[in-house]
């Protein structure tokens, strides 16, 4: 089984706030860093994202890729890789906890990456490390400054 690296990160808003900034991909070369372009290719019946296309830039991982997300009630979000040029797999999630009455919320970001190329996995752990520490520090500011 493949290793995972995960985070969590406390957020000063409504788990709903941060679910909404979590699902409205066209924003996210706003905020996330790494991801340069995101287009919905495909919606459900709620409207909420099932595939997606992201153009990423994280500097040892470059990539044109297409996620399959799954939601689970108002809560978690999951994704998993359909296709790419440069990945093996990329499978993570948002798992947001209510805190204080659902007045903050504790997000957790979960990735599993793997890559085409050969890449020691110190190094491929280090990217996850970073593409999630980025987007969770995106993320918090993002909800917190009501953008």
């Amino acid at each position: 089984m493949a290793e995972h690296t995960s985070s969590s990160i406390t957020v000063e808003a409504a788990p709903a706030d941060v679910m909404g900034v979590i699902a409205d991909f066209a924003r996210y070369p706003e905020w996330t860093g790494e991801v340069k372009e995101a287009e919905v290719l495909e919606k459900d019946a709620a409207g909420r994202a099932e595939k997606v296309r992201l153009l990423l830039d994280a500097g040892a991982i470059k990539d044109d890729h297409t996620l399959a997300y799954t939601w689970t009630g108002a809560d978690e979000v999951s994704w998993t890789l359909v296709k790419s040029q440069m990945l093996r797999s990329l499978d993570g999630s948002y798992r947001l906890t209510p805190l204080d009455g659902g007045r903050r919320t504790e997000v957790t970001y979960q990735l599993t990456v793997d890559v085409k190329i050969p890449m020691l996995g110190m190094i491929k752990r280090k990217a996850e490390k970073v593409i999630i520490d980025r987007a969770l520090a995106g993320l918090k500011k993002r909800v917190e400054s009501g953008a």
